[in-house]
């Protein structure tokens, strides 16, 4: 049972992974944020924040996983 709220805490830290990924790479691409950021207009944060997406969605999937089987099991119990 504690397994499956750790799921949900997993796919939530990995979905703000993903949202904080995605602003990265804009305020990285010059489309978002004050122009006097170190991000803005970074092409390293362009390459940091795809891999902070890319990890992001990788740990929501593991979340979900958790989160579906361990639901499952309590079911089936």
């Amino acid at each position: 049972m504690k397994f499956r709220y750790i799921g949900k805490a997993v796919t939530l830290i990995g979905l703000v992974m993903v949202v904080l990924g995605i602003i990265f790479t804009l305020q990285s691409k010059s489309v978002v944020g004050p122009t006097s950021s170190f991000m803005y207009s970074n092409s390293e944060w362009t390459i940091n924040g795809y891999i902070i997406v890319t990890t992001g969605i990788i740990i929501s999937a593991l979340g979900v996983i958790l989160w579906w089987r361990y639901s499952n099991e309590d079911a089936i119990l």
